[in-house]
């Protein structure tokens, strides 16, 4: 897995972004059944250019399609929406509608795994014991679980990380909320945008981030990231920034029953 990919939510020019990205140096996508746009990513990867096997793409199982059968369906449709064979990594997307529906939707996409449909499968949005769930279950470990950063839910981290279950950042630029002045000073020191501070902070937290942008310029500064890193006590500046549950720009339904 790159350690740095595009977030593609609610992009109406996916295929241009990703095709963009592709030219900037990305190697992932991020999207989703419920973005809608799996098809545009299938479109921007083909128009870049960059081998199948380069390139890292993950899609989501939405809540409504949770279910055995409805899993094994969506699963198949997402894939030849994307017409590029097969996906990276494929999530559920999150925790809701149940435990019953969580496992019986967990055993459908390791049997697309087992069909070659998917490389690996992972869940979003997951707290500690819903992936307890899995493990009782007799499952293999999902690959990956994607939380946002800024509500950093640092026990579902540590749970992940001894675990070797990779943090996949959502929304690290945190929907654009960049004017808060710890970020700001961090910024203006370094000499790096705001944007570029806060995928810095995932990567240095061990996160793989996942911005999203529609802008040529912006892409390509969001992957200037590798040339610097942050001081220990400007870390922990933004790591104090945490607000707990209270922190989500996004939905947070890592509690879900």
């Amino acid at each position: 897995m790159p350690t740095l990919g595009l977030g593609v939510f609610e992009n109406d020019e996916c295929a241009n972004a990703c095709e963009i990205a592709m030219r900037e140096g990305y190697r992932m996508v991020d999207t989703a059944r419920y973005y809608r746009n799996e098809a545009q990513v299938g479109e921007g990867v083909r128009r870049s250019g960059i081998a199948r096997e380069d390139v890292f793409i993950t899609s989501k199982i939405y809540h409504p399609d949770f279910g055995y059968e409805s899993t094994l369906r969506a699963v198949q449709e997402s894939v030849d929406s994307l017409e590029l064979g097969y996906y990276d990594l494929y999530l559920i997307h999150s925790p809701l509608t149940g435990k019953e529906n969580r496992l019986a939707t967990y055993k459908a996409l390791l049997e697309a795994k087992a069909a070659g449909l998917v490389r690996s499968v992972g869940v979003s949005n997951y707290g500690s014991k819903h992936i307890e769930e899995i493990v009782e279950a007799g499952y293999e470990l999902p690959e990956a679980n994607q939380l946002h950063p800024f509500c950093q839910q640092r026990p579902i981290v540590e749970y992940c990380k001894a675990r070797n279950i990779v943090i996949q950042a959502y929304s690290p630029l945190v929907r654009g909320a960049l004017d808060d002045p710890v970020i700001h000073a961090v910024s203006e020191k370094y000499n790096k945008d705001p944007a570029q501070i806060l995928i810095r902070w995932s990567l240095q937290k061990g996160f793989v981030p996942l911005p999203k942008s529609s802008q040529a310029q912006r892409i390509a500064s969001n992957a200037r990231v590798f040339d610097f890193e942050i001081a220990e006590e400007d870390v922990a500046a933004l790591d104090s920034l945490d607000h707990e549950g209270a922190g989500a720009v996004t939905w947070n339904p890592v509690d879900a029953e």
